[in-house]
């Protein structure tokens, strides 16, 4: 079957194991000194080891391939000595924390803080002398988190898409009313997190999604444009042609 399944590059690996934990799966494994893929159906294609690659090795490609087996991943997992993810929808695999989700059918599972989830709109009431209703959260999807978000998570698919620094929506007010209402989001810090791996993930994220445009909101703090840099780069790796627009926060909150 044709499917999103990861590619290790070994000419770009060094060997140094970061991606093997972070595969739920058991998929992963050094063998010569070279991180490799050890069968098909044992990874899920969600990417959870893509930005943990410090060599940028690991991509997601499409292609024919095995269909993911949870039963196998199960049998691998018990003779390597290892805990299985606990059972889950047959259209989930890996950390449910990343993994993709309904809320009417919740999924369990791996991690399950990583599952992917699209959340439904919560309608607001109020008004003819009822009382003042708390604001909405305008999130419409889980993880947020850019080492969590797999390039094939559903609600990227068409997305205007928010790439936001980690304190933005600390510092901003009006975070979720101004920049988030109808958006996709993505969160992480250019001076703290790996912003090569997250240039690598994002070109991942462009090539194989229609995004429509994607906003980048940054501090004003001189270290957070680099969040600006990455995207760019993303961009101009991917090939494509997507309208962004740049935001700067100041540190009390203002917009510059």
């Amino acid at each position: 079957m044709i499917r999103e399944i990861v590619k290790i590059d070994e000419e770009k690996c060094n060997g140094c194991g970061d991606c093997v934990p972070t595969c739920a799966e058991g998929a992963i494994k050094i063998v010569d000194g070279k991180a490799r893929l050890i069968a098909d159906n044992l990874c899920d294609g969600l990417g959870a080891c893509l930005g943990h690659c410090p060599m940028d090795a690991i991509v997601i490609e499409r292609r024919d391939s095995d269909e993911f087996d949870e039963e196998a991943v199960e049998k691998h997992l018990h003779a390597e000595g290892k805990a299985a993810p606990a059972a889950q929808p047959a259209a989930a695999g890996g950390c449910p924390s990343a993994r993709v989700m309904d809320l009417a059918r919740p999924a369990g599972g791996g991690c399950p803080g990583s599952a992917v989830r699209n959340f439904a709109p919560v309608p607001e009431s109020g008004g003819d002398g009822a009382p003042a209703v708390q604001a909405s959260s305008e999130l419409r999807q889980w993880p947020v988190q850019m080492h969590l978000v797999p390039p094939t998570a559903p609600f990227l698919r068409g997305a205007d898409l928010v790439f936001a620094a980690d304190c933005v929506p600390f510092a901003y007010p009006d975070f979720h009313r101004d920049f988030l209402r109808g958006k996709a989001l993505l969160v992480g810090c250019p001076k703290l997190d790996d912003a090569q791996a997250y240039a690598a993930k994002l070109t991942e994220m462009v090539r194989l999604n229609d995004i429509r445009s994607i906003t980048v909101l940054h501090m004003e703090v001189p270290c957070c444009s680099g969040l600006v840099a990455l995207v760019k780069q993303a961009l101009a790796a991917s090939g494509k042609d997507v309208p962004l627009e740049t935001v700067r926060i100041g540190i009390q909150g203002d917009r510059k």
